[in-house]
Parts: C-alpha cells; sequence; structure tokens
C-alpha cells in the first residue's frame, strides 16, 4: 500500500475533531475504511483513485456500497451491551 503524507488531516464528521488520513484508512468496520472517506477527502486529493491502487478490488467494490448503520440500530447495540456489562 501506497503510503501518505502524515500531514494530510481534515476535520472529521463524525468524530468532531482533526483526524489524520491514515485514521480514515483503518477505522471503518476495523477491515475497511470508514465509509464517509469518499465525502471526506475528495476535495483534498483523488482519494478514489488512490483507493483504486491500494485496496484489493474486493474491498474497494465493497466500500462504494458502504452505508453507514442506521442510528437506531447503534443506539439498540449499546443498550444491550450496557445491559450486559451491568449483569456481569
Amino acid at each position: 500500500m501506497r503510503k501518505t503524507s502524515p500531514r494530510l488531516e481534515r476535520r472529521c464528521p463524525r468524530l468532531g475533531g482533526q483526524v489524520p488520513f491514515h485514521y480514515c484508512m483503518m477505522n471503518g468496520d476495523g477491515q475497511q475504511p470508514c465509509y464517509k472517506i469518499f465525502d471526506c477527502w475528495w476535495e483534498t486529493f483523488d482519494v478514489v483513485r488512490y483507493l483504486q491502487d491500494n485496496l484489493p478490488v474486493d474491498r474497494f467494490n465493497r466500500l462504494m456500497k458502504a452505508q453507514p448503520r442506521p442510528k437506531i440500530a447503534s443506539l439498540v447495540e449499546l443498550i444491550e451491551k450496557a445491559k450486559n456489562q451491568k449483569n456481569e
């Protein structure tokens, strides 16, 4: 995988703070880049070309089709996790 400059940073709309590009490459589902990587970086450089050049075809295609999880699903999961921790 080609390295990117560590100076590539921008505000993350999900986290609300500055993050480097390499964080976006690793912080999707643990195996994929973040699903918002195209939205966030397209103005900075040709992120589509970069990902095509640096991801296996199947991972790139999955990323192109990636959709965020509904917020209600995330909330239900967090509630269940909290309940399970309380019961342990």
